[in-house]
């Protein structure tokens, strides 16, 4: 039995044939009966046409089905499949004598090319996008099936998988993901998350991995075993259905508080990016939303969603909480999330550049109209302001003006507002951490961004597969630095929360719940395992892992400590 390694993207162990997909159309070519120039124009059309009802298809789809991030993706896909530049390429290549499938696909490695050679993550992953397009015509064009029928359970596996393929309403059959290429945030991940495929990434060796052969796929190790024996087949059998039987459990109690052994409760929260996330947070027992991203309504818009507009999108989600607190992001956008009406300009390095709260505090026309949208919901529940990405205490003073202004405003204007929304920060650089006693004086709770704050106190991009085994959220630096941020929180009386990917881990969150955290928001899916994680802990045991960490220097120590003391508790629970 040989065992491959990868980066681990979606958790889950699967047992299962692989299925080889594959994104070179070259074979085809032969096979292709090429006309006359004007002939592959319409032929190209045609295509295209049938390419979008296909994309519109899907959309719909994974919108009735709350996958809003899946259908952001192919939204993405339909707008590069009718940018004209992009047509106008294809059809230059028709007129040189080309047939209508090279020319596409042509064309498409070209702008992915470009693309690829950015410096910045997510231009880079744009050109999967652009290459997704580009495939999804040349398929139709030279008729080519995606074939992923079957009854046996399937692992696809592939160098780089188009996400459009993953969105298809394809054979249930498919279980599990496995890419030599791509990143945990790439947009194939994205889809194989929302649709509960467990995914490895990163894996360099795929030749051993052939066509019909079993596997072992576990997502939360990022391992392959290949042709497993009898008995670790078995074994693993047993993991997976019992992985099936607790998520089951979870489910079962996921309406009910997240309330240690000793007491102590930790109010659970979803982390959501447009209205329509809120049906399956409810559904997976969130209390409230820790984090509103509010960015997706300004992205994919020629100008930015007017007042009205926004009060809309933040009253449903303010009405849906209930008596629980909705907490706002003001717009986090930068150069890594290009828009029309900025203007930002090119940076060479764009997380480091003009974004987030600098660019509100520059720009009051849209930061006063997002400032009173969000008054205005307030009225309806219990609304709060959060402000991205700071590093000193003027910022908020100048933020906190900002607000009076918008108040003052709508009062002026004679619209109704709440006058009790509390204004919050994001804790993701080292600067905020390190200044947080002075920073608490300034506002009414924290809430601290893991994912940012682990990249810029460790200098590690996540999303690089040569460096990504360095990021860490267990690192001691990080756990040093939140502790020290929800102590600074208390002593100056407000609350402390997390509301980056560390809060959706349930062994961070025993560690997290022993330095005092007040509230933990994450994806809808991990709220039922980090409610059981909790519910099985005491304080005192909590606090006492907490000091042996604190003892050791090196994340990967850390994490196994942290799980033997998680397995530990779920043993005694049991018994």
């Amino acid at each position: 039995m040989e065992k491959l390694k990868g980066i681990g993207a979606v958790a889950g162990t699967v047992i299962g044939n692989i299925k080889r997909v594959s994104t070179d159309l070259t074979g085809y070519y032969a096979g292709y009966m090429q006309e006359t120039p004007e002939q592959e124009k319409a032929k190209l059309l045609t295509a295209l046409e049938q390419a979008d009802e296909q994309l519109s298809r899907m959309i719909e789809t994974a919108a009735a089905r709350g996958n809003t991030e899946q259908t952001a993706i192919l939204e993405a896909h339909r707008t590069m499949l009718a940018d004209p530049a992009l047509k106008e390429a294809v059809l230059q290549k028709l007129n040189e004598g080309e047939g209508a499938p090279q020319a596409m696909l042509a064309v498409a490695e070209q702008y992915a090319a470009m693309l690829s050679s950015l410096d910045d993550l997510y231009l880079r992953e744009r050109a999967a996008d652009v290459l997704d397009v580009g495939r999804r015509v040349a398929r139709i064009l030279f008729k080519a099936e995606t074939g992923n029928d079957g009854e046996q359970t399937m692992i696809l596996c592939a160098k780089d998988i188009e996400p459009s393929l993953l969105a298809e309403p394809g054979s249930a059959a498919v279980q599990g993901l496995i890419l030599g290429h791509g990143s945990t945030t790439s947009h194939a991940v994205i889809i194989a998350k929302a649709k509960g495929l467990a995914t490895v990434v990163g894996v360099n060796d795929l030749s051993q991995l052939i066509d019909g052969i079993e596997v072992i796929l576990d997502g939360e190790k990022g391992e392959i075993l290949i042709a497993p024996s009898p008995e670790v087949r078995s074994f693993y059998l047993e993991k997976s259905k019992g992985e099936q039987k607790l998520l089951a459990v979870q489910m079962a109690q996921a309406g009910e508080p997240a309330v240690t052994l000793d007491g102590v409760r930790i109010q659970l929260a979803a982390n959501i990016g447009v209205p329509e996330d809120m049906k399956r947070a409810l559904e997976f027992g969130c209390e409230g939303v820790g984090l509103y991203r509010t960015e997706f309504l300004f992205m994919g818009k020629k100008l930015p969603p007017g007042e009205d507009e926004q009060t809309e999108l933040y009253r449903q989600v303010v009405q849906q909480c209930k008596q629980e607190v909705c907490i706002i992001r003001t717009m986090d956008i930068g150069g890594d999330k290009p828009l029309d009406y900025l203007n930002i300009g090119e940076e060479d390095n764009p997380f480091l550049g003009w974004r987030a709260i600098r660019i509100s505090l520059e720009r009051p026309d849209l930061f006063l109209t997002q400032l009173k949208a969000i008054l205005r919901a307030g009225i309806y529940g219990k609304a709060a302001i959060m402000l991205p990405m700071i590093i000193s205490a003027d910022e908020i003073r100048r933020a906190k003006v900002f607000v009076a202004q918008a108040a003052s405003e709508l009062e002026r204007e004679g619209k109704a507002f709440s006058r009790d929304v509390p204004l919050g920060i994001m804790v993701e650089t080292p600067a905020a951490a390190v200044l947080a006693p002075v920073l608490a004086r300034e506002c009414d709770f924290f809430s601290i961004g893991t994912n940012d704050l682990v990249q810029y106190t460790l200098a590690v991009d996540r999303g690089n597969a040569r460096v990504s085994q360095l990021y860490s959220h267990y690192h001691p630096s990080v756990l040093r630095l939140i502790d020290g941020v929800i102590r600074a929180a208390h002593n100056s009386g407000i609350w402390a929360g997390v509301c980056g990917e560390m809060a959706g881990d349930p062994g961070a969150a025993v560690l997290l719940a022993a330095m005092g955290i007040d509230e933990l928001s994450m994806s809808a899916a991990s709220i039922p395992k980090v409610k059981e994680q909790i519910r099985r802990i005491d304080m005192r045991s909590a606090a006492k892992l907490l000091q042996q960490v604190f003892e050791l220097n090196d994340a990967e120590e850390i994490k196994k400590a942290v799980q033997k003391a998680v397995d530990m508790q779920a043993t005694s629970t049991q018994a």
